[in-house]
């Protein structure tokens, strides 16, 4: 594993890192879809969970966001997903200890996420960890979604810290993606369901939040150079 120099701040995705909502967000956006006329399944959609709106409604209808059907559906996904799928999501377990565990290492947290802002809001409070962190970066901060890096460098401006200096925690290889074309190092969970060949160019890779807690004095959060 190797060792990071002055790492000074962790930027956190959210969905299917500290909460365990992307398959919710899938099924938001299948039935989304099949309500505006698109015949897109479930297994489909899933494997795109990390990304946004602007890159995934592309690639699954075709259409560009801005097109009145495409832009439908993602509101649409929206409504399906604060009333039906928030109500009932969890954390991933020993997420706010692992947040306090970071913050008492001395490291400073932001959030870097694809989710619209309200929902990002409801995700952190019910992750416990929104009054851990110095500000979230959601969709309203990027140009793009992941895997481009525009929300990653506004996370980093929250911080207020080099790339170098910022280790990302994600779920999905956009996140890695998204962190390297930043010029930031990241740690992968499996816990979003994506397995360790999808997740190689993370510096280091863990079930999840607990199992990162558990061995978080020998991680790169630590091992400093």
């Amino acid at each position: 594993m190797p060792d990071l120099p002055q790492v000074r701040g962790v930027i956190l995705d959210v969905d299917g890192t500290l909460v365990d909502s992307n398959d919710a967000h899938a099924r938001a956006w299948a039935e989304a879809l099949q309500e505006a006329g698109f015949d897109v399944p479930f297994e489909r959609v899933r494997p795109l969970s990390g990304m946004g709106g602007d890159k995934l409604l592309p690639e699954v209808t075709g259409l560009p966001e801005e097109d009145p059907r495409a832009r439908r559906a993602g509101e649409r996904r929206g409504e399906i997903f604060k009333a039906r799928c928030l109500p009932s999501l969890r954390p991933f377990p020993r997420t706010r200890e692992l947040g306090l565990r970071m913050r008492q290492a001395g490291l400073k947290l932001a959030v870097a996420s694809s989710a619209e802002p309200e929902e990002l809001k409801a995700l952190l409070r019910l992750a416990g960890v929104d009054d851990l962190v110095v500000g979230a970066s959601s969709a309203d901060d990027a140009g793009a979604s992941k895997p481009d890096p525009d929300v990653v460098h506004a996370a980093l401006g929250r911080l207020a810290l080099e790339p170098a200096h910022a280790v990302m925690i994600g779920d999905t290889p956009y996140d890695v993606e998204a962190a390297a074309r930043a010029g930031v190092r990241a740690i992968a969970f499996r816990s979003g369901g994506w397995d360790d060949e999808h997740l190689r160019a993370a510096i280091a890779i863990y079930d999840g939040p607990a199992d990162l807690l558990a061995r978080f004095d020998a991680s790169p959060l630590v091992r400093q150079a």
